[in-house]
């Protein structure tokens, strides 16, 4: 089972709506249960998606010296797809990552799934849980 936040997921079920009829491709980034504020019911260990990283984050240091500059340390082991044309699974061409959270139209609840790599379907567990709230050093 995959976990992720309600409003994570809305966020990017939103963002594939609008984007429709282009796909939406979206690097995603944990927070361990234990991180919560709130008691989440989940192993403290356990991964819960919480963040996406846009496509153009560290693209021009990538393209200059092929070093990926857009995933924070220890996160981005999942990826958000959209798939306009309706097919709710992975396909070959996909980006893929440990986990795949793939939504079609009408991009609600019922028009998302999880898979791992080999495009096997994963439980997708949706929390009602805000992550920590995170700021940059001064």
């Amino acid at each position: 089972m995959i976990h992720i936040t309600r409003d994570l997921l809305t966020v990017l079920l939103d963002r594939a709506d609008d984007r429709d009829p282009a796909e939406t491709n979206l690097r995603l980034s944990s927070t361990r249960a234990g991180d919560f504020e709130t008691d989440t019911g989940l192993d403290p260990e356990t991964p819960v998606l919480t963040h996406f990283t846009p496509a153009s984050v560290g693209g021009a240091v990538n393209a200059v010296f092929g070093v990926d500059l857009g995933t924070p340390v220890d996160r981005g082991g999942a990826r958000f797809l959209s798939h306009p044309k309706g097919f709710l699974g992975v396909s070959k061409t996909d980006d893929l990552a440990a986990v795949v959270i793939v939504a079609v139209p009408p991009y609600d609840d019922d028009a998302v799934a999880a898979f791992d790599r080999a495009g096997d379907g994963i439980e997708l567990g949706v929390l009602d849980a805000a992550p920590p709230e995170e700021s940059l050093p001064e």
